[in-house]
């Protein structure tokens, strides 16, 4: 069986920390940003956890 390949767009969307943590970017703050409140494009820095029922798919996609 040859080895599974890494998905190429899920290496780009997701990045595992050191202690084994899926995180992803926040969405909705690619664009049509004039209209957002500054509160709520702060809001949307920075990276979050994965949510639990989407971690085993980002794995596997990911090939861990």
């Amino acid at each position: 069986m040859p080895k599974m390949k890494t998905h190429s767009g899920t290496k780009k969307r997701f990045k595992v920390t050191g202690s084994g943590k899926l995180m992803r970017r926040k969405a909705g703050k690619n664009h049509l940003m004039e209209h957002k409140s500054a509160r709520s494009k702060r809001d949307k820095d920075g990276r979050t956890e994965v949510a639990k029922a989407d971690q085993k798919q980002v794995k596997k996609l990911l090939g861990r």
